[in-house]
């Protein structure tokens, strides 16, 4: 199969779809790969890897479209590149549909199989392609969010580890998944106070034993959860529905109640955000305010740090890139019903039941012969 490897083009976007690594995986499998010239310099490997790798080198992003079967990224497709996707190719990358009409749009329009990388399950019911990323952008929301707090940025100057004499500051954590886990565990690492809010009394009762004490646990009722974020110095939106538009967890009204120049880091904002006033931005202006309090809302977060991300994110989609390129996108879905929860869009249909209800459109059940 002819795999294409483009260069992304979303703003301050360095991370490529394959490493060379994976790269000569593909090729010893018998797969010729086209990967755009420059595509890699973000994770530090320039076209000569590839090279070594057994790839071909495109100069343009156009070429790498026209002359594959199978593209391989990591952001959703940007208007420009679902103009140059046509009916039999296969797209395998991030799409985030649910808060994406015009993206939605424009691949059904294209005739193009899209498949997501965040509704790929696995057998124990968790999503093995968004948790690489979402363990980077957890633990990147205390990073960022312990900038954004001090007061050269807008926030309200506190240090959240705090020193001897002063409290440290509170985090709160909404959602208690693979992003809360990740973020509760550099905030404790600060130092910080941090309460993680949670709709499960599994997951609360597996984070006790996991924290060992040092976190607070709290059932996330409006109650709790309006209280905890009145009281935070930092709150982390870490919900996530599969295939879903995120709930709306901090109405508009509720910033009335947060400290001034308190910092939200809304992780959530892929699927639409966990904040009613939250809207996407970018690496390059990355927060705004409303009512006193800061928002984070970069909705590719791990964009900032492409090597980390790179890596770690081809460590958990190469086994389904190869399968795809092996067998063929239908067969390959055929036989894993795990890879085929990712399939979102197919032949001008939205085959995902989440994203359909999400985007208010028809859904269409793929079938595969048994």
């Amino acid at each position: 199969m002819h795999i294409g490897v483009p260069k992304e083009i979303k703003n301050n976007e360095y991370r490529v779809g394959m490493t060379p690594a994976a790269v000569r995986e593909a090729v010893h499998h018998g797969h010729a790969v086209l990967v755009q010239a420059g595509a890699g310099i973000g994770i530090g490997c320039d076209d000569d890897a590839y090279r070594a790798a057994g790839a071909q080198i495109a100069a343009e992003a156009h070429a790498v479209f026209a002359q594959s079967e199978l593209i391989v990224k990591v952001k959703e497709p940007q208007p420009q590149e679902c103009g140059w996707l046509s009916r039999g190719q296969v797209i395998f990358t991030y799409l985030h549909l649910a808060a994406d009409r015009r993206q939605a749009d424009l691949l059904l329009a294209s005739g193009a199989t899209a498949i997501a990388y965040e509704t790929i399950t696995d057998d124990h019911g968790g999503l093995p392609l968004l948790a690489p990323m979402s363990e980077v952008a957890g633990r990147m929301a205390i990073q960022v969010g312990a900038v954004s707090l001090q007061e050269s940025n807008g926030g309200r100057g506190v240090l959240l580890g705090g020193v001897p004499g002063v409290a440290p500051g509170k985090v709160a954590v909404l959602g208690g998944g693979v992003v809360g886990t990740n973020a509760a565990k550099m905030a404790i690492g600060l130092g910080a106070s941090v309460t993680i809010l949670d709709r499960s009394m599994p997951r609360l009762r597996a984070l006790d034993d996991l924290f060992l004490g040092r976190v607070q646990t709290e059932f996330a009722s409006f109650d709790a959860t309006e209280q905890a974020v009145g009281e935070a110095d930092l709150v982390i939106g870490a919900v996530l529905i599969p295939g879903a538009a995120a709930p709306k967890l901090i109405r508009r009204e509720q910033l009335a109640g947060m400290k001034r120049g308190a910092v939200i880091v809304d992780v959530a904002i892929d699927q639409g955000g966990c904040v009613e006033t939250s809207r996407p931005t970018t690496h390059a202006d990355p927060t705004f305010v409303v009512d006193g309090v800061v928002h984070y809302c970069v909705a590719n977060m791990p964009g900032a740090v492409p090597r980390t991300s790179a890596f770690a994110l081809n460590n958990a989609t190469l086994p389904f890139t190869l399968a795809l390129a092996d067998k063929g996108w239908h067969q390959a879905c055929a036989e894993d019903r795990h890879l085929r929860a990712g399939v979102n869009v197919h032949a001008g249909t939205i085959t995902h039941p989440a994203v359909a209800e999400a985007l208010g459109m028809e859904h269409t059940r793929l079938v595969f012969a048994s």
